[in-house]
């Protein structure tokens, strides 16, 4: 009996426990405005990329810090830092800049693909995990090489139809 007691004990004390670590994880609606974006291989870029996020809680949520993963390329968050707000009200919402992706010239064609998490929480020293977002930045080639490729294609046609021409 005194196991029983013992084990459902246990068993509430780990209930409690893991449902306080949850309870900041995606408090608040975060969205990108334009999460998938595009810079040409060659020129290279600066992207920004804009979000809103929103506090469905009825308490105040502070926004404590960032933290993103993008390999290969620069990210500079000082848009959160310097354009959103130190904290969110009950059912606030903030929309703003929030932070930019340095394409260098030499990147590789292809997608990346990023994630970007504001941390934060009940007061000003938390730092949990309140909403996370992904993003993509895509390096495509330049008009102009897709239209010579195009028309060296078109070149090469024309000239062995004149070949063929020739031969009969």
């Amino acid at each position: 009996m005194k196991l029983k007691t013992m084990l459902a004990v246990a068993t509430l004390l780990l209930m409690i426990g893991l449902s306080s670590a949850a309870a900041y994880a995606d408090t608040l609606n975060f969205t990108l405005t334009n999460p998938v974006q595009s810079v040409y291989k060659g020129l290279g870029g600066t992207l920004t990329f804009e979000a809103t996020v929103f506090n469905p809680t009825s308490s105040t949520v502070f926004l404590n810090g960032d933290d993103f993963s993008l390999a290969g390329f620069g990210v500079d968050d000082s848009g959160f830092w310097n354009n959103f707000p130190l904290s969110l009200g009950a059912g606030a919402s903030f929309t703003g800049n929030l932070f930019k992706v340095t394409v260098p010239a030499s990147a590789s064609l292809g997608t990346y693909v990023g994630s970007f998490t504001l941390l934060g929480g009940a007061d000003d020293l938390a730092g949990n995990t309140l909403a996370t977002a992904s993003f993509a930045v895509n390096v495509v080639p330049e008009p102009s090489s897709i239209m010579l490729l195009i028309s060296g294609v078109a070149g090469l046609a024309r000239f062995r139809g004149k070949l063929r021409g020739m031969a009969r």
